[in-house]
């Protein structure tokens, strides 16, 4: 069977920069550039299923968002912003396009009426009830292609390596 290194792109663009900028240490591309390259593809295999029912990966994201709040599965489009991570006008796009679809509806704050609450309707419930089940059967295929051991020691990793990178020690503080 062939070195896994020998078919990796990163490992030739790294060749590359060692002969052409031998002054650089270019050994954080080895898993920077893994990370991204293996980040894309697994965006893509994602997004197939998404597809599948006429969703983006954002509108996925705003109905999981829904969806995880619980009856009666609401939020303020503030709220959904923050659980999903874009811009509130990013958010007001999609909400357009879910409310278009008839997969959620907006109304009028209770406690403030300047204030909107966007709803997951029953069709969008159930839309996201059967296109969830299949994102998790699809990252569940894409994870068993590791060892479960290794699955378990890379999840260990990266949730470490995210907590520094979004919360880092003050500056000359020692890690583990």
């Amino acid at each position: 069977m062939d070195d896994p290194q020998s078919l990796d792109r990163v490992s030739g663009i790294q060749a590359d920069w060692r002969r052409e900028r031998p002054d650089v240490d270019v050994s954080p591309q080895g898993v920077i550039g893994r990370l991204h390259r293996l980040a894309g593809r697994l965006t893509e295999e994602l997004c197939l299923v998404y597809g599948q029912y006429g969703l983006s990966e954002g509108e996925f994201d705003v109905l999981c968002a829904l969806r995880r709040a619980g009856e009666p599965f609401e939020r303020a489009p503030g709220e959904l912003a923050a659980h999903t991570m874009v811009t509130t006008g990013a958010m007001t796009k999609r909400i357009d396009r879910l409310e278009r679809a008839g997969l959620v509806t907006r109304r009028r704050s209770d406690d403030d009426q300047r204030g909107r609450i966007v709803a997951l309707t029953h069709p969008g419930r159930e839309l996201i009830d059967r296109a969830f089940s299949d994102h998790m059967r699809n990252e569940r295929r894409l994870l068993d292609l590791l060892a479960p051991a290794d699955a378990a020691a890379l999840e260990t990793l990266l949730t470490t390596w995210l907590s520094r990178v979004e919360n880092p020690p003050p500056a000359g503080s020692d890690r583990d």
